[in-house]
């Protein structure tokens, strides 16, 4: 008999713990054990019920989510799943240790608290085996004044595709990038809504440019390009140079932007002219894609299983045969600053 994840919700609407709880009755593996609606009944509840899982909202009386997790943290190592309806405290979370974050749902509307419930539950069969990290929030540190030399590869296209833990583990990448590197594309899982706020954050950390991507944007070195939620991102070419297109469609590898449609698109477009990294997520999506890539001449990184939260995505990649070079995050941008010199 395998034992239901236990869960523990935390929230301050009365309404949305009931509806949860009401919801998570009818899914067999998952128990929603009890609900806390404030930080200090959490912090309680969790000492003495030991669940596997914590959903935590941001805003409630007294300390909020994102607080309670930088405190609770470095005295044990629970896989919290934030769920806000605001880009900037998810991020925040996601830097407090927060596995991951999802964005909140309307109560009032039972198809889409079912809908929810159900992604809820995916990501609460990951996050009971993520690899829960914790580490002092610290300022970001500015941007290497490193530059490529004037004879850098031309006609290179880097291409980065992730999920779970993702938008922490794309800014330790992309930060290290000199602000002359070839264009790079970006798909991160995320919802519609969540990816402008994103690319806003990029830009502010990077010394390259960062914006989320528009159907006919073109690329030009310096300028990183996020894939919008919603919307498939693909590499095309013509014959000014490299562009993008980003038009909806239906969920390819369960994702919307999907890591494959990207990594494929780039395998078709610049074939030996890309560099590829597949980093931490649940799934498998962008593996297939990377195998194409690296088929098609392309050098392919994987993110080793130690620095991954979740080592989905780069596993089954490496299984297919589809990662050249397997190592930590803080070894990824070097490794692609040396192909693309």
């Amino acid at each position: 008999m395998i034992l239901a994840i236990r869960v523990l919700t935390v929230d301050d609407s009365i309404l949305f713990r009931t509806v949860i709880k009401n919801e998570f009755a009818k899914i067999d593996d998952i128990d929603i054990i009890d609900t806390a609606g404030n930080a200090i009944e959490a912090e309680e509840k969790i000492m003495r019920l030991n669940p596997d899982v914590v959903t935590m909202d941001v805003e409630m009386p007294g300390m909020n989510g994102i607080d309670f997790i930088k405190s609770f943290l470095p005295k044990k190592r629970v896989p919290f799943i934030v769920i806000t309806s605001s880009p900037t405290r998810a991020f925040d979370a996601i830097s407090a240790g927060a596995v991951e974050f999802m964005k909140k749902p309307l109560v009032h509307n039972s198809a889409e608290m079912s809908s929810f419930a159900h992604k809820l539950a995916s990501t609460i069969r990951f996050s009971c085996k993520a690899n829960v990290r914790y580490a002092p929030v610290r300022p970001i540190a500015a941007p290497s004044a490193i530059s490529l030399p004037s004879g850098a590869r031309v006609n290179t296209i880097i291409a980065l595709g992730a999920s779970t833990g993702g938008t922490e583990a794309l800014i330790e990448v992309v930060k290290r990038l000199p602000a002359n590197s070839p264009p790079v594309v970006i798909v991160q899982h995320m919802p519609a809504g969540f990816t402008q706020m994103y690319a806003e954050r990029l830009d502010k950390i990077c010394a390259m440019s960062a914006k989320e991507a528009q159907d006919g944007d073109r690329l030009r070195p310096g300028l990183i390009i996020l894939g919008a939620g919603g919307y498939h991102l693909r590499l095309c070419k013509d014959a000014r140079g490299y562009y993008i297109s980003s038009k909806p469609g239906p969920k390819v590898s369960g994702h919307c932007p999907s890591v494959d449609v990207l990594f494929e698109s780039v395998a078709e477009t610049a074939g030996n002219h890309a560099v590829g990294a597949i980093l931490t997520g649940m799934g498998a999506d962008g593996a297939e894609g990377l195998l194409k890539m690296r088929k098609a001449g392309a050098y392919t990184i994987g993110q080793d299983e130690a620095s991954c939260v979740v080592y989905g995505m780069p596993g089954v990649a490496f299984k297919l045969g589809a990662v050249m070079k397997q190592l930590p995050l803080d070894r990824i941008a070097e490794e692609i600053i040396s192909k693309v010199r």
